[in-house]
């Protein structure tokens, strides 16, 4: 029998904790990944006290996932958000919750090539020409749509000024560094997520200059212990600028999405983006026209405050696939401002981010 992260996780309820609960619902385990029939974990703890006493659970846990058909080895390791307390008169510990000590941006090393995070099958950037046509909220709810799907994916927020995939995807855990360089990322929803806005306190900014930009670019894809995904999408900050250009140049891209309403003033602006990435020579694997359609949740009239239809035919006459047209929706807002994105329920806009999941993993995209 082969086993599954579902399989898995529903053993490892079996196993109650000293105080109560268990590992998967105190959300203490991190990183699973089943390959063949090996099976690895982290279990994280709030600080290295505590991880000490948890070294029994630890040790359990692994016997129990070794004893599971079809695993030959499971591999569980302990780690921890803060350090120990130190004794006087040395400085005292982090609190539970601090972040990993782990800089995050910089100016970035030196790469020969274009690379991959190691076991992940596919990279699509998800970018538009200009803010405010709703990237993150169309990359949040495709993540989860494709989860949903089956798929094992991966959501990094490469918007490094405006982080805003945490609140999305209703998670503020902070990712855990068991050795100051590796991260190990967060996951929300059957998605694994990575942003620097988890890094970070909500309203603090991020004053950087470029290759700052880039070394933190490069640290969130090459030092993320990503797993095996099928698919990772990238929400790319609005517009053309050192970001995408540094994704496309330096990774080896699938291809990118290209997001906009509408109207023509977006459409200016999703044209550049499309300029964009054919002078990187990145593939455009489709664009999506948001804000389509609102239907009145009273009368049932269907109106186009956007205008309608100006993104499909831009997707005819550069011959390029049209994704889908997506509906403006108070649930779309209501579930990104509670993190519970709206692909997760059911009603036109979950149906629409479903229609356009299967369309990318018909393509062999998803």
């Amino acid at each position: 029998m082969t086993q599954t992260r579902e399989t898995v996780l529903k053993a490892l309820e079996t196993l109650a904790l000293p105080g109560g609960g268990t590992l998967v619902s105190r959300d203490l385990v991190r990183a699973l990944q089943v390959s063949g029939d090996r099976v690895s974990f982290v279990i994280e703890t709030a600080d290295a006290g505590e991880a000490a006493r948890m070294e029994p659970i630890r040790a359990a846990a692994e016997a129990l996932v070794a004893r599971l058909p079809g695993v030959a080895k499971a591999s569980v390791v302990l780690t921890a958000h803060g350090p120990a307390a130190k004794a006087a008169p040395r400085a005292p510990a982090a609190p539970a919750g601090a972040p990993p000590s782990l800089k995050i941006g910089g100016h970035p090393t030196p790469q020969q090539g274009k690379t991959k995070p190691s076991g992940v099958d596919r990279i699509i950037a998800i970018g538009s020409g200009k803010g405010g046509v709703g990237k993150s909220t169309v990359s949040s709810n495709l993540a989860v749509a494709l989860a949903r799907q089956g798929r094992r994916v991966g959501l990094l927020d490469a918007d490094i000024y405006g982080p805003s995939q945490p609140r999305m995807m209703g998670t503020s855990k902070r990712p855990a560094s068991p050795d100051g360089k590796t991260i190990i990322p967060v996951t929300a929803h059957g998605v694994t997520m990575m942003s620097i806005g988890l890094m970070l306190e909500e309203t603090k900014a991020v004053v950087w200059r470029g290759p700052m930009l880039m070394g933190a670019l490069q640290q969130m894809l090459g030092q993320v212990e990503w797993g095996k995904l099928d698919v990772l999408l990238v929400d790319l900050p609005p517009g053309t600028g050192d970001v995408q250009l540094t994704l496309c140049q330096r990774t080896e891209l699938t291809g990118a999405i290209v997001v906009s309403t509408p109207q023509d003033v977006a459409l200016l602006d999703a044209r550049k983006a499309l300029d964009m990435f054919d002078t990187l020579k990145t593939p455009v694997l489709g664009l999506v026209e948001n804000m389509s359609t609102y239907i009145c949740p009273n009368c049932g009239h269907e109106a186009h405050l956007f205008g309608h239809g100006g993104v499909e035919a831009e997707a005819r006459k550069m011959n390029v696939p049209f994704l889908g047209a997506l509906p403006l929706d108070l649930d779309v807002r209501l579930g990104g401002d509670a993190g519970r994105p709206v692909a997760l329920g059911d009603g036109p806009a979950a149906e629409a981010y479903a229609t356009m999941a299967a369309r990318l993993i018909a393509g062999g995209m998803g």
